[in-house]
Order: structure tokens, then sequence, then C-alpha cells
């Protein structure tokens, strides 16, 4: 299940432009964790978990600041998410999703990517139960016992562990990932949590050749390039 499972800094290209396209996406989803649950990320887990996996993502704190303050504002944007499903290339299942201020826009903007890629855009649910929506944790580790005890003794509905290379990844429903996260903060001291995030896992992964392979990288790239793309999930397998 764990190498099903695809890390959002892996589609991103290693550049300042990606970089910048990075940043903004974490200041517009920090925003507005702030302006619905609050400024303060002791009292907004949601928000306190975001700022963390941004810092990760070496996003600065000015980018980070500004965008707290301007949930405290009050005015701003209205952003709401939106969700897209379809088929990409070589018939792989795609899941976008968006933080949007403007719903017709933005499915414009992504059927465009799907045009471009030949590829096909669905209706929700077309894709979605395909994958699991599911709480993630990395951390270096190799009990795979000390760490599903801790997470039973939490009460936490555990998917999945997997305990290789020295890392220990963790599988849990997203609703549990306050708990999950809790859980292993206070049983393991010190914890440093490599991948900390909700993400969509799929059941399983569709083999793609090399020329839908070259495809999907410029479909990957023309959706990262949105300003209203904040992750893309898909079952791809190179």
């Amino acid at each position: 299940m764990g190498r099903a499972f695809q890390n959002r800094k892996e589609s991103m290209a290693k550049t300042a432009a990606a970089k910048t396209k990075v940043y903004s996406k974490y200041g517009r989803e920090i925003y507005v964790c702030a302006k619905s649950g609050g400024i303060d990320p002791d009292g907004n887990l949601a928000l306190r978990s975001l700022i963390d996996r941004a810092k990760k993502d070496q996003v600065p704190s000015h980018v980070i600041d500004k965008a707290i303050e301007k949930a405290k504002g009050g005015g701003g944007e209205d952003f709401s998410p939106a969700r897209y499903e379809g088929f990409g290339p070589g018939g792989c299942a795609v899941i976008v999703d968006c933080l949007t201020d403007n719903p017709n826009r933005t499915i414009g903007d992504v059927r465009t990517c799907f045009n471009k890629a030949k590829a096909k855009l669905g209706t929700a649910g077309t894709v979605s139960h395909m994958f699991d929506h599911s709480a993630i944790f990395v951390f270096d580790g190799d009990d795979e016992e000390a760490v599903l005890e801790a997470l039973m003794m939490a009460d936490v509905d555990v998917t999945d562990i997997e305990c290789e290379n020295g890392k220990v990844t963790v599988f849990a429903p997203h609703t549990e990932y306050f708990k999950a996260k809790t859980a292993l903060t206070e049983s393991f001291e010190g914890i440093d949590l490599d991948v900390d995030e909700i993400q969509f896992v799929p059941h399983n992964t569709t083999p793609i050749s090399e020329e839908d392979a070259e495809t999907m990288e410029k479909f990957l790239e023309l959706l990262n390039f949105l300003d209203d793309v904040q992750n893309v999930y898909h079952n791809a397998e190179y």
C-alpha cells in the first residue's frame, strides 16, 4: 500500500518557479484553514498541522504569516473546495483537489488540461471509489508492534502499518488523523514525521506505457501550473 501513495512533492519540478507555486498553494490553504477554524494554531489543530507541513516543505515564515494575517482581517477571497475526477493517460484514475473562488473558471481550466492530455474528465464518484482517503504518517523506526500497540491503546482505527528500510508508514482513515497523530507524538518522544498528511491512496495501480508516461508527466505539469489546483492523486504505475 505504501509504495502506491503519491507524495505531492514528487510531481513538482525542482525549480524556482515550482517553489513559488508551492508557496502559493500553501498560502491559499493556510488562509482558508485559518479563516474557517481560527488563526490560533493551538486552537486550530488543522492549521497547526498545515503550518508544520509547510515548514517541512521549506515554505518561508513570511508566506505563512501573511496568509494568517490575511485571514485575521476577515475579508478577502471566499475560496471553497472543489474535487474533479476522471481517467488520465493509459486509463489511470486521477483525482484533482482544488480551492477556488470561481468554480466555473476552475472546472474549465481543469477540463482543458484533461483535453490536452487526451484524458477524460468524469463526474463526482467516477474514480474516488478506487482510492482510500487516508491519513499517512512516515517516520524513522523498525518496531511495528510498538507502533501498533500505541495506536490501539489510543483507540485509533489503523488501516495498515508498513516497516521497510528503517521507516515506519502508518495508514489510517482520514477521520482518524488527529487522534493518530496525537497518539504517535505522545507515545514516541521526539518523533519526526517525514510525511504527515491526508491523501488519496489507490487500491491498485494501473500500469501505463512509456508513451503514456510522458503524456502523464505533461498532464501533471499542466494541472500543477493552475493556481486553483492544490493536489493531484493518481494510480498510474510507470
